[in-house]
């Protein structure tokens, strides 16, 4: 993006935050794009061998473990900084479904820092240098957008173990991981009550657990989770029992934000692709960059995308400042994904036939943008969280307070 070194409309980013931001781009730019244009147009990722020389050149340049505390060998970053990566690492093909083809990858899902000594070391550790993948299962087939009185998967406790029975749904990574978070309720709610919820850590090679792709319109597919009297060590209980709902929320909250940068990051470079389509692409009179419906496209994704950074950017901001980041992370979350659908879509309109074509990655962003505006929350929810906490928070105005 051609709007200074450092200021982002309006943001002055600090100077080591715009030297990230800067090494990303020329890594996606002399690293990842020379690769990714070899893969096939619907590829989840590349060769193990380009893989393992990225993460080389991505450790080399301090851009792995970027999630990962320092006291256990990670380069934590801020959540502004995670979220100036995760917009960068989205501008290619693949998309914010595998930012810079998982080169850099290298930690858990934060949630699993929270564990005992020993789970931290089974489990936590081993993601740091990818020998191991795990997924996290919320989502069931009644629904993940109130996990806490929706999720009907039960955990019984029997001697050393807890036996779990139910159904997950539309889980990431499911298959071929090494392992998995995942949420049951362990005692009903009473007397307006809600029902307690706890996380376990789940094996593959448990009995009882069973995996099924589910097709879907994006490239990688997620996976329904079967759990039929799944026996999980009582040592595998991650927290608190009962106290799994919260885990679960940390976990939503901080992954929010980089999950609408990376939207945004994958709707800039359409738009700027675009505008260099635009400005070559003769008509009878001109350059089609000169008619004033293309230029209002264009004006239009500009104002958005402006908008929706900075809303990540505050979000971030306040998260840092150790400020509750719950409604922030929603609101960026709902703008950041339907911006970036609709400039996706406008960048499509001024390509025309050309938009379409699966040798170009519009449509395939345009597939994936959809699925985003459910992932981690549907726009319905993120608007109700906002408009219950603005209800509470506002009197009335100065007419009817």
């Amino acid at each position: 993006m051609a709007n200074g070194a450092g200021n982002h409309y309006g943001f002055e980013l600090p100077e080591e935050l715009i030297m990230l931001r800067d090494q990303i781009r020329r890594f996606m730019r002399e690293e990842v794009k020379p690769i990714e244009d070899t893969l096939p147009h619907d590829a989840t990722g590349c060769a193990p061998a380009d893989l393992a020389r990225l993460r080389g050149l991505a450790e080399a340049m301090g851009l792995t473990r970027l999630t990962v505390p320092e006291e256990h060998g990670g380069n934590q970053l801020s959540a502004l900084a995670r979220a100036i990566v995760a917009e960068e690492s989205a501008k290619c093909r693949l998309g914010g479904y595998a930012p810079a083809l998982g080169a850099f990858g290298g930690g858990p899902p934060n949630i699993l820092w929270s564990g005992t000594p020993t789970q931290i070391e089974r489990y936590a550790k081993p993601c740091i240098d990818g020998a191991k993948r795990a997924f996290v299962a919320i989502t069931e087939p009644t629904g993940g957008s109130d996990p806490r009185n929706n999720i009907s998967t039960r955990a019984e406790r029997r001697g050393d173990a807890w036996v779990l029975n139910g159904r997950k749904m539309w889980i990431t990574a499911a298959k071929g991981a090494d392992f998995g978070v995942v949420f049951a309720r362990t005692k009903d709610g009473g007397g307006g009550a809600p029902p307690e919820i706890t996380a376990f850590i789940v094996e593959p090679g448990f009995p009882g657990i069973e995996f099924n792709e589910i097709k879907v319109i994006r490239a990688l597919s997620p996976y329904e989770i079967v759990l039929d009297n799944c026996e999980v060590p009582a040592e595998n209980v991650l927290g608190e029992v009962g106290r799994g709902f919260g885990v679960a929320q940390a976990w939503l909250v901080d992954a929010r934000i980089p999950y609408a940068a990376g939207c945004i990051g994958i709707a800039q470079e359409a738009l700027d692709m675009a505008c260099g389509w635009v400005k070559q692409r003769p008509t009878r009179d001109g350059m089609l960059a000169d008619k004033q419906a293309v230029q209002w496209m264009i004006a239009d994704s500009e104002v958005e995308l402006r908008a929706a950074r900075m809303l990540v950017y505050d979000a971030a901001s306040k998260v840092d400042a150790g400020q509750p980041g719950k409604v922030d992370a929603s609101v960026c979350k709902l703008y950041g994904t339907e911006t970036a659908g609709r400039v996706v879509d406008r960048a499509m309109q001024m390509f025309g036939g050309m938009g379409m074509a699966k040798e170009m990655p519009l449509e395939r962003w345009y597939r994936e943008l959809r699925v985003k505006r459910i992932g981690e929350g549907p726009s319905e929810v993120h608007r109700m969280v906002i408009a219950r906490d603005k209800l509470n928070r506002t009197d009335g105005g100065h007419y009817f307070g």
